[in-house]
């Protein structure tokens, strides 16, 4: 747990893996990276209009300053794609040996239909996954 890369989106459960992060960057000596993805959707709009660049940005500076407070120095990311696939590949080419994310509570039937960030995250990276409520 010697590089640790958080997702972060601005919602509770992503607040709790920042706090997560913090306790597990103390603990071990861990180096910290929080990512936040801008989504892409194939179609005639690649980025969806409410969600944006600057939606992003505003949320990495929340999430630095969040862990600052915690005395946890972050580095930030802030690339684009499809979310969990994103996030897989950052932490494969980065060398990260553990992803923490935040669980949305999403019922049976939303995450058949959407997806799980996290779930796919947890079956498909190869760095340890904390799922944090």
């Amino acid at each position: 747990m010697k590089k640790i890369l958080v997702a972060y989106d601005g919602t509770e459960p992503a607040l709790h893996a920042l706090d997560e992060a913090a306790e597990l960057a103390d603990a071990f000596a861990g180096a910290v990276t929080v990512v936040s993805v801008v989504p892409v959707h194939p179609g005639r709009m690649p980025v969806d209009p409410w969600d944006d660049h600057l939606t992003h940005q505003r949320e990495l500076d929340s999430a630095v300053a969040h862990l600052a407070k915690r005395g946890v120095k972050a580095d930030r990311l802030e690339p684009a794609g499809d979310p969990a696939p994103t996030i897989e590949r950052i932490a494969l080419e980065g060398g990260f040996d553990t992803v923490i994310v935040g669980a949305h509570g999403k019922g049976a039937a939303t995450r058949f239909l959407q997806g799980s960030v996290s779930e796919h995250v947890a079956t498909h990276s190869g760095a340890t996954v904390v799922i944090v409520h």
